[in-house]
């Protein structure tokens, strides 16, 4: 089939795909199939947007979401913390991404804004205790899952978790007391403040501002002023029922 001698701008003006003779129907195909392999590539190296995507991490069944336009486009298995580092509880955001940190770290980070520490999404160098509550509180996943994640979400994206707020589930309530922090501490920071005895920031530390939030719900319910919470303030505040 010989191609027109024409200027390209020529061969455009004159029809599209005019060099493939009279055949509509060849056309038409090729011309579907271009379009669909286009497609296809900017399907597949687009991320989402922040606002369309959302994570939902399962500590109760150690997966992870990921969700786009309410729909499950990706699901992978997690190793969260122990009962002695659980990881946190709550609604967050991607606010950091890196490359091979390396080590324990793997190959991928997705930083969280937790308020009282540094936690996040990464890779592993033990892939075999993926499945397991083995990580300090961060979300551990095979590094070749990561990097997928990594490729698919912004900075910004939305990151549920939720799960037993002690750990596995399995841990008791810790006694909580000054320099405390984690979900627990959050939890009663939020009962406290629905009660009007604690004003600060509910940022899940425990510093001075909930001590004396605490001695004051105390103090009103006839309890020594430890500042400290036991079960007995679990219960008092409904966390424990």
């Amino acid at each position: 089939m010989k191609i027109p001698s024409n200027s390209f701008q020529g061969v455009i003006q004159e029809s599209p795909f005019e060099f493939l003779g009279g055949n509509i129907v060849k056309r038409r195909l090729l011309l579907g199939a271009f379009l669909f392999f286009i497609g296809l590539l900017l399907f597949n190296n687009k991320a989402f947007t922040a606002e369309e995507t959302k994570i939902y991490i399962d500590l109760w069944d150690n997966t992870l979401f990921l969700i786009k336009h309410k729909e499950i486009v990706g699901e992978f298995k997690i190793s969260p913390g122990t009962d002695n580092s659980p990881t946190p509880i709550g609604t967050f955001k991607i606010v950091e991404k890196s490359k091979d940190w390396g080590g324990g770290f793997g190959s991928r980070w997705l930083g969280l804004n937790v308020p009282w520490g540094k936690y996040g999404i990464h890779g592993t160098n033990k892939s075999w205790l993926i499945g397991e509550r083995v990580s300090s509180g961060c979300v551990r996943m095979f590094n070749e899952d990561v990097e997928k994640l990594y490729d698919m979400v912004p900075i910004g994206t939305i990151v549920h978790i939720r799960g037993p707020i002690t750990g596995t589930g399995e841990g008791e309530f810790k006694n909580l007391s000054l320099g405390s922090k984690g979900t627990l501490v959050q939890i009663v920071q939020q009962r406290l403040k629905a009660g009007s005895y604690y004003t600060g920031p509910t940022n899940g530390i425990y510093d001075e501002e909930t001590e004396r939030a605490v001695k004051k719900f105390q103090r009103k319910h006839r309890l020594y002023e430890t500042g400290g919470i036991t079960t007995i303030e679990y219960n008092l505040l409904g966390i424990l029922e």
